[in-house]
């Protein structure tokens, strides 16, 4: 005997609303802005380099400038190929929860520590922090599908940016108006960095990553993303359990990362944002980790209410937003006309940093870098979203294709 409509109703399961579905990702996505938005609340951060010369901690500029500063660089350096696997290895939570720990060792080293050593191990654990931020960048590609990397790579990196410039105007307002010695800043930094860490156990740990963890089941309820489509055609398993142990090296998920990798270089945008990438913020960060040096020596004061530091760093900032939040939007052939914008931005790029060397106005030199930081911000979403969707299978998907 046929059954009834509403028993037939009864019987059939009811599936997820698409609209459901697009909620829980953006505000899976919503959550993690503002987890970036305030883990850059370190209003200190500006006057580090003044409180280092100051008679807080009365370190001398060459120390400062060959002993404590260059520790970051190698640091940097040294663990940015490690945590970079950890990150996908271990789904991209646990980095993060390292680099709010290692935001608070920072701020107790640098309020409490009083030697070269405790200052260069505060270096150190800045470089890590620096490191783990490709975990925060990469997450959110796990979240969204492909045809919104661009918007939301441009949607997280201006949530972190505008964090940057709420701190640094916080800092300015207190040092100049408040006038809030540097060590109260340090203070607060490390109030906002301890609410941060907190914020980080609140976050959704992702079922699936980019090479460790691919054959994870989706959960329920999870937005399609190219994580979803990666295993098509492979003739891998998509249920096997995360911790079995390779049977060989050539099976090791080590092995087809490298693999992945070698057959992805050969893409020519992916090399041509790669090498823009490693070469553009090599210079960029070695410009903003020395510039509050360069700063000193054509303002030196000992009145700390003219420091005006985090209004540079503020400035800076804001415009960097604004151009990365821009860049979510813009539609460009990049692959007609990259070669061109990168060069003309290095070549900007250039003449701004020769411009910072030669002038002796500190103003002058507040603006070259404030048009330095923003010209690189502009191209790190498109780089993000370029590098990201060129390394996905989903990219051949006419899923792809589907509006954000």
């Amino acid at each position: 005997m046929a059954l009834s409509g509403p028993e037939v109703e009864k019987q059939v399961p009811t599936e997820p609303r698409p609209g459901r579905k697009l909620q829980s990702w953006w505000s899976l996505v919503f959550c993690l802005c503002f987890y970036g938005f305030m883990a850059q609340m370190r209003p200190g951060e500006s006057f580090i380099t003044p409180y280092l010369l100051g008679p807080d901690k009365n370190f001398t500029q060459k120390q400062v400038t060959n002993e404590i500063t260059p520790v970051l660089s190698y640091s940097y350096l040294a663990v940015l190929v490690p945590i970079f696997l950890l990150t996908d290895y271990l789904r991209y939570k646990p980095v993060l929860l390292l680099q709010g720990l290692s935001y608070v060792s920072v701020w107790l080293l640098l309020l409490f520590g009083s030697s070269v050593l405790h200052m260069q191990a505060m270096e150190f654990f800045f470089g890590i922090t620096m490191a783990a931020r490709i975990a925060y960048s990469s997450y959110i590609f796990s979240l969204v599908p492909a045809a919104c990397y661009q918007r939301m790579a441009g949607y997280s990196r201006a949530s972190v940016l505008l964090g940057v410039f709420t701190s640094s105007v916080l800092g300015q307002l207190l040092v100049t108006m408040g006038r809030v010695p540097f060590s109260t800043l340090n203070y607060i930094s490390l109030a906002f960095l301890t609410f941060s860490l907190v914020l980080t156990l609140f976050l959704k740990r992702p079922k699936r990553s980019l090479f460790f963890n691919r054959g994870a089941p989706a959960s329920a309820g999870a937005s399609p993303s190219e994580l979803d489509r990666m295993n098509l055609g492979q003739g891998q398993p998509t249920g096997g359990k995360l911790g079995r142990l390779p049977a060989s090296w050539r099976d090791s998920v080590l092995a087809h990362m490298l693999r992945e990798l070698g057959r992805t270089a050969r893409l020519p945008q992916l090399r041509l944002w790669s090498l823009w990438w490693v070469f553009n913020s090599a210079g960029y960060y070695l410009i903003v980790y020395y510039v509050h040096i360069l700063w000193n020596v054509v303002n030196p004061t000992t009145d700390t209410t003219r420091v005006y530091n985090g209004g540079a760093d503020a400035a800076s900032t804001l415009l960097g937003a604004v151009t990365s939040f821009a860049a979510g939007f813009v539609q460009l052939r990049w692959a007609l006309w990259a070669e061109l914008i990168i060069a003309v931005v290095t070549v900007l790029q250039a003449g701004l940093v020769f411009l910072m060397y030669r002038t002796s106005s500190i103003w002058l030199c507040y603006s070259a870098f404030v048009l330095f930081r923003g010209s690189y911000q502009f191209l790190v979403p498109v780089a993000t979203s370029s590098s990201t969707l060129c390394t996905s299978w989903c990219c051949l998907s006419p899923m792809c294709l589907r509006p954000c």
